[in-house]
């Protein structure tokens, strides 16, 4: 156990959040800023409020070295809605985009996409159970696409584009609800890049959406006004009430992540991080991650041992010893440690140090 008793939480999301961060949330519940009034209780029309979204797209573009021409959005609705938000405002020209596949989140906003226009697959390693990432660039998606999308990390299967695919003058479009800021990415190379933040930003509710201006404002007339990113930019993201305690977090995520060293200092404690971790699983006999090495993320590790009543001894012991939500999705079953920006080393130590009592239980 931690520090107020709590255990390690190894959710795939909703997912840990900065213990500082949460002590300064603990504090704001009841008296935000000495204004009397809980920051959950306040109108999103407040001089209080108003200041805590500016002060949440400020940081996160210093955090993010977010060019001028790109605008910052806080909007609710989740990935599930972006699939089709981003369909419905980037189908500009030729009706065309086309998809790399790379697991289920990314079948899903593939399928959701082929109810609005002519969509391809540009590459997939389906056929391979998802365990890598497919190298492809300009030579394998249509020139006229209007778009091409990918999911930066795969939060299922434990894969991560560990490069930038070069499409040329294409937009390019990324899901990265569960890396963003996790390490240094170059936003100049996308069009758009948007994130649910419940994974690696503060809890559920709000999802961030950066996007170039050029690609605002093409949504068509049929396109209801809530899903026009337009509306959006020109409301300030408050065109309807927004989801202000999800705000109000992230925009703290955001502080905590700034006085820590930023963005750059974050990767290097992800890496050593996973690196522990992934390090310990390869000596192991009796774990196994499935994962090309190449192609594997920082944020999730996917680990088996392919005995079904082994993997749920497992889980049940991890829970006795404090170290909780490690089951692997419903899906494809297994383990899995989401080692999320506050996941701390302790924390993965602790796991180590589980996962090598067990091995020696278990043999």
């Amino acid at each position: 156990m931690t520090a107020y008793n709590r255990v390690y939480n190894f959710s795939a999301g909703p997912s840990v959040l900065p213990l500082p961060v949460l002590e300064k949330v603990k504090e704001d519940l009841l008296n935000y800023g000495g204004s009397g009034q809980s920051v959950m209780e306040m109108s999103h029309r407040s001089v209080h409020f108003k200041k805590i979204m500016e002060d949440a797209e400020a940081n996160l573009r210093e955090l993010m070295n977010i060019p001028d021409n790109y605008r910052v959005l806080f909007v609710q609705g989740g990935g599930t809605l972006q699939f089709s938000m981003v369909t419905m405002n980037l189908l500009r020209k030729s009706k065309k985009a086309d998809y790399a596949i790379t697991g289920t989140w990314a079948k899903k906003a593939y399928k959701e996409a082929c109810k609005f226009g002519d969509i391809k697959i540009a590459a997939s390693s389906e056929d391979d159970t998802f365990t890598w990432v497919p190298k492809f660039g300009k030579e394998q998606v249509r020139p006229d696409a209007d778009y091409v999308y990918i999911t930066a990390n795969n939060t299922i299967y434990g894969t991560a584009y560990n490069y930038v695919p070069d499409v040329g003058d294409i937009p390019l479009v990324a899901d990265m609800s569960s890396c963003i800021l996790s390490q240094p990415v170059d936003v100049s190379k996308f069009g758009l890049i948007w994130a649910g933040a419940q994974k690696n930003v503060g809890p559920a509710g709000v999802t961030i959406v950066i996007i170039r201006e050029d690609l605002i404002g093409h949504a068509g007339k049929e396109v209801p006004t809530y899903l026009d990113y337009k509306i959006h930019d020109e409301n300030g993201s408050m065109y309807n009430t927004p989801p202000c305690f999800a705000v109000y977090v992230a925009g703290e995520v955001f502080k905590h992540i700034k006085e820590t060293g930023g963005v750059e200092a974050m990767y290097e404690r992800n890496k050593a991080k996973a690196e522990k971790l992934y390090g310990y699983i390869d000596s192991s006999s009796l774990y196994s991650c499935p994962v090309v090495k190449e192609d594997r993320s920082l944020m999730k590790v996917v680990f088996v041992k392919g005995d079904e009543a082994l993997d749920k001894k497992f889980v049940s012991e991890a829970k006795e010893a404090g170290l909780v939500n490690l089951g692997g999705h419903r899906s494809i079953g297994g383990m899995r440690a989401s080692i999320y920006n506050a996941m701390t080393m302790e924390g993965v130590d602790a796991l180590i140090d589980f996962m090598k009592k067990f091995e020696q239980e278990n043999r």
